[in-house]
């Protein structure tokens, strides 16, 4: 038997089972392929839904990041500010008395904002105005503008965030669209696994029916023969035994098969109570994958490669922090522009005089005792850990990966052994159940034995069918890349706006 007929054996077996259930009218059955039951799985399984909205926190995380970096324009006021209080007096004779006063003001500034990230400073146009009016004097309003004016700020040693975060944001997004690729191909493997679950519990519980079939036969054979003096009753009995054992076997497996079909329905979210009958992959397109291709593609598109490098980026930030955090520093604040007051709103803004500001802040620190120095060597090590980690840990992904498509190119080769391994093991119990119906062995230890080595031979086919399709999705998740189709996976920005 090979393996599309073997496939094809389950399918008749399948498809006798979906009969039975749709000629009873109690149950409708789902038929799922793997491909059908990853796509389902990958539209709206919880761990695709939540890799769906982790990458989109990415995504508006990097938009709100490069806006940022835009000119901001913004409005500040103050519409009205009303104060009202005594306050202390200097008559003209020298006394002091006590007056009331009573205040109104009002202020806004319009800012045009802009960060210059190669420095690490800010600069930004403004204009304000600002107007008060005391109601207890003769000429109580005045005003006061600043029609234009450009103000810097600009720190000179000191750590830039800026400069670090334009290498980073960029990095932590890529990262994350990779990330992303990367879960759902999880997903495809988790499924696979899920899939084949169930299909071992649909094998196994045709399995348990198929042995309680045979058992009651050989066993109602078996009582004509102790009749007869033919067998031994300890032979009698032990036939007895196995046809009890299948029996508690099929409880067993319709127990399995209905844990394996909940957790499957559950983790591809189906919610309806329709009983899922698995198809096994046929018609399988073997193909080779060269383990050097693969390393170097996993090397360029592997979301770890990413991550090293952000790990390293992290590592320099914080000793770049800790060599000028607490250091010497310098502040320049440089501010020009125009400015004017009057009594009226218009003379605030006739004629403006020039305004110009400067000045210069100095931060030295004279003795600190070691705390900077101590800082500064902390995050050399922990640089040096970081880089000493992720070299090894390149290392072992980069073999893992090797390992794992020279495991992937074994598996025709192992699936052909299973299957021929299965069609031994089941022409050797038959042959041994011919010759014991015909009464030629009598040994019912040779039966038991036939019929466990071929039990184990179809459980171990499949499951070679699983570590086929679980490695090529593996394989997948590593690289990034659809080898059978021979191109890279795809990623739609659309899905996600």
């Amino acid at each position: 038997m090979n393996l599309f007929s073997r496939q094809a054996s389950l399918v008749f077996v399948i498809t006798f089972f979906s009969s039975i259930f749709c000629a009873m009218g109690q149950y409708q059955t789902r038929r799922l392929t793997l491909s059908e039951a990853i796509e389902i799985s990958k539209a709206q399984s919880p761990d695709a839904l939540n890799a769906k909205q982790t990458f989109r926190k990415s995504y508006w995380e990097f938009r709100s990041y490069q806006a940022s970096n835009l000119p901001s324009l913004g409005l500040t006021s103050t519409l009205p500010n009303i104060t009202q209080n005594i306050s202390p007096y200097l008559n003209p004779d020298g006394s002091q008395s006590y007056v009331s006063s009573k205040y109104i003001s009002a202020q806004a500034n319009l800012a045009l904002t802009q960060k210059i990230g190669i420095t690490g400073g800010t600069i930004s146009v403004n204009s304000y105005l600002s107007g008060v009016n005391n109601v207890n004097t003769e000429n109580p309003k005045s005003f006061l503008s600043y029609p234009v004016n450009v103000e810097l700020n600009q720190p000179i040693f000191t750590y830039n965030p800026y400069r670090w975060d334009k290498k980073l944001k960029p990095l932590k997004y890529s990262l994350a669209k990779r990330k992303y690729i990367e879960d759902i191909e999880q997903i495809s493997i988790s499924t696979t696994n899920y899939f084949f679950t169930l299909l071992q519990a649909q094998v196994e519980k045709k399995i348990a029916l198929t042995n309680l079939s045979n058992y009651d036969t050989l066993y109602r054979i078996a009582k004509g023969r102790y009749q007869l003096g033919k067998i031994a009753e300890n032979d009698l009995l032990q036939l007895e035994l196995n046809f009890l054992q299948a029996q508690a076997a099929v409880e067993n497996a319709d127990l399995a098969l209905d844990n394996a079909q909940f957790r499957f329905k559950s983790f591809l979210r189906i919610q309806d109570s329709v009983p899922i009958l698995l198809l096994p992959p046929g018609n399988i397109e073997f193909f080779k994958i060269d383990p050097v291709k693969a390393v170097t593609l996993a090397s360029e598109n592997s979301p770890s490669t990413l991550d090293f490098k952000r790990r390293l980026l992290e590592a320099a930030s914080a000793v770049n922090y800790a060599k000028l955090n607490g250091r010497f520093d310098a502040q320049i604040h440089a501010l020009i522009g125009l400015q004017q007051s009057g009594p009226t709103l218009p003379d605030a803004y006739l004629n403006p005089l020039d305004q110009r500001q400067i000045s210069v802040g100095l931060t030295i620190p004279i003795v600190d005792w070691g705390v900077a120095h101590g800082q500064i060597k902390m995050a050399q090590s922990q640089e040096e850990i970081v880089k000493n980690s992720v070299e090894q840990e390149i290392i072992d992904f980069q073999r893992n990966v090797y390992l794992k498509v020279i495991e992937f190119n074994m598996q025709q080769n192992q699936l052909k052994i299973a299957a021929k391994s299965d069609t031994v093991a089941r022409k050797s119990y038959d042959v041994t159940k011919g010759r014991y119906l015909i009464g030629k062995i009598n040994s019912i230890l040779d039966l038991n034995n036939a019929q466990i080595a071929t039990d184990n031979s179809e459980k171990n086919y499949y499951f070679a069918l699983q570590t086929f399709w679980r490695s090529y999705y593996e394989i997948r998740k590593m690289t990034l890349f659809d080898f059978r189709k021979n191109e890279g996976l795809p990623f739609d920005l659309r899905d996600f706006k």
